[in-house]
């Protein structure tokens, strides 16, 4: 039984001549198995319509450049010859005056002297690297560091060296006896 249509000359979005749901399938028994119904398209499924290449797997001769490319050394006239594997950028060259300060800030565990000299190089070869654009600048950063720290030492080694000869002069016995 179906609803009449309302009254006027308007319609009513919520009633409809037609039931909400199909019908039921007629061929359908009821404990039988669904048969699959079409799914959603796999959107990254190869096309089945898409046109074939034809030359899809054809090897070119390793002996012959391929075609359209000229062989390597080859240029137009004009131009000069191409080679590959000499395009690569060059990595920059390392300062040496950082390299002098890295190895006398290192040296300068046994020998204190030199931790000073190579903390005052690394601070030059900083300036240097940072006008020329050569590398080097975290060996100069390093001695800065390692030759400073050293020297550090050095002076607190020397103030408690003194402190201790001063120390063992208060508190000596004057009175010397012959």
């Amino acid at each position: 039984m179906t609803n009449p249509p309302p009254p006027g000359n308007w319609s009513d979005p919520t009633w409809s001549a037609q039931p909400s749901s199909p019908a039921p399938d007629p061929t359908l028994v009821a404990g039988q198995p669904v048969p699959a119904q079409p799914g959603p398209v796999d959107p990254y499924a190869p096309d089945p319509y898409a046109p074939v290449d034809p030359y899809a797997g054809v090897k070119h001769p390793a002996t012959q450049p391929m075609p359209g490319y000229a062989p390597p050394g080859y240029a137009p006239p004009g131009y000069p010859p191409q080679y590959p594997g000499y395009g690569y950028p060059q990595p920059p060259k390392t300062n040496g005056m950082a390299i002098a300060a890295f190895v006398l800030a290192l040296i300068g565990f046994t020998s204190c002297i030199t931790a000073p000299i190579g903390a005052i190089l690394g601070h030059v070869a900083q300036k240097q690297i940072r006008v020329t654009g050569e590398g080097g600048a975290g060996m100069a950063k390093a001695a800065i560091i390692v030759g400073w720290i050293l020297t550090g030492f050095l002076v607190l080694l020397i103030a408690i060296y003194a402190a201790a000869i001063i120390y063992a002069i208060a508190t000596s016995d004057n009175s010397s006896s012959y």
